[in-house]
């Protein structure tokens, strides 16, 4: 136990014969239960992981793949059935530092978070030796997924070290989670929806010989239509469905007002194109004042999502 609370870690793993052991042997005193979660692996990572003599490890096989989130979500209701007070997520590949364990835990025991997550991306030097465009690709996911989550205040999104609060956990349809690599945004989104409050704790990863498995031209395209649809979801839930809000007004008439002022606008450029002489002033006035007007409405109503970000 940690402060009183009962941990289970899940470890998702899919081919990880090389490296689950080390994630199991690794673990800390503290934590009650091991779930590693083998997600339909096609080499020996079942096995290996039940070899390491550990009492507190119990090794699920899935029998058919279902993603790194469908293997997380599974190791979560079985935290959940074993009475487990918090949920961490370690991946199989040992690039989670157990060290920094007390850490994720310490916000949830000694401050009442219901979710903590790891940022690899905390100081000045963080993006050192990166590619400038994973960096921009970086910097652009998080704030579209802040948009959508409605978590100002969280960034490195697709951090998957995580601890969540079983009673959390409940609050969730974990069935309707995504389960593959857009995994960690849309349970955000969701943790938001459930007005569970979240904090980001300065973690380091631990970067080896492991090899991802992500397909990126596959994965961005999901990962955005996760954030659309996600992000319209929590706005109907949040701020019209349960308690209509200020900010579901300002957003849904800044939307409305800025695309007809961009459509009328689009249309008067072309117009005065193809016929040699510019639209009348009228016509420009039509586009430009509901799109400024729209535009602050958007600000507006971004100004009040973040003041509404649980905290």
């Amino acid at each position: 136990m940690y402060k009183g609370l009962k941990v289970s870690v899940v470890v998702p793993a899919y081919r990880e014969e090389a490296h689950v052991a080390s994630v199991i042997e690794t673990m800390p005193d503290l934590v009650d239960q091991i779930v590693v979660v083998d997600d339909c692996s096609p080499d020996n990572t079942a096995q290996v992981a039940q070899a390491v003599a550990d009492d507190r490890t119990e090794v699920i096989v899935l029998n058919q793949n279902r993603g790194v989130g469908g293997a997380v979500v599974t190791g979560h209701k079985r935290a959940i059935a074993a009475g487990m007070d918090v949920s961490v997520v370690m991946a199989g590949d040992a690039q989670m530092d157990p060290a920094y364990l007390p850490a994720l835990l310490d916000p949830i025991a000694d401050d009442g978070y219901g979710f903590t997550k790891a940022n690899r991306f905390f100081s000045s030097t963080s993006y050192e030796g990166m590619p400038k465009h994973r960096v921009f690709g970086n910097v652009v996911l998080t704030f579209l997924t802040k948009a959508a989550s409605g978590y100002w205040n969280l960034v490195d999104p697709q951090n998957g070290y995580t601890a969540t609060t079983t009673e959390a956990l409940r609050r969730l349809p974990l069935d309707k989670v995504h389960r593959r690599y857009d995994f960690e945004n849309d349970l955000l989104i969701w943790l938001n929806i459930a007005d569970v409050r979240a904090r980001d704790v300065p973690i380091p990863a631990v970067y080896g010989n492991e090899k991802s498995t992500m397909n990126l031209t596959r994965v961005a395209p999901r990962i955005m239509w996760t954030l659309i649809t996600g992000g319209w979801r929590r706005m109907w839930r949040k701020y019209i469905l349960w308690n209509f809000s200020p900010i579901a007004l300002l957003l849904l008439a800044g939307l409305f007002l800025t695309l007809f002022g961009l459509v009328v606008g689009v249309w008067a450029t072309a117009w005065s194109l193809s016929h040699g002489v510019s639209a009348s002033t009228g016509t420009w006035l039509l586009g430009v004042a509901p799109a400024m007007v729209g535009i602050q409405f958007l600000v507006q109503g971004l100004v009040l999502d973040i003041q509404a970000t649980p905290k």
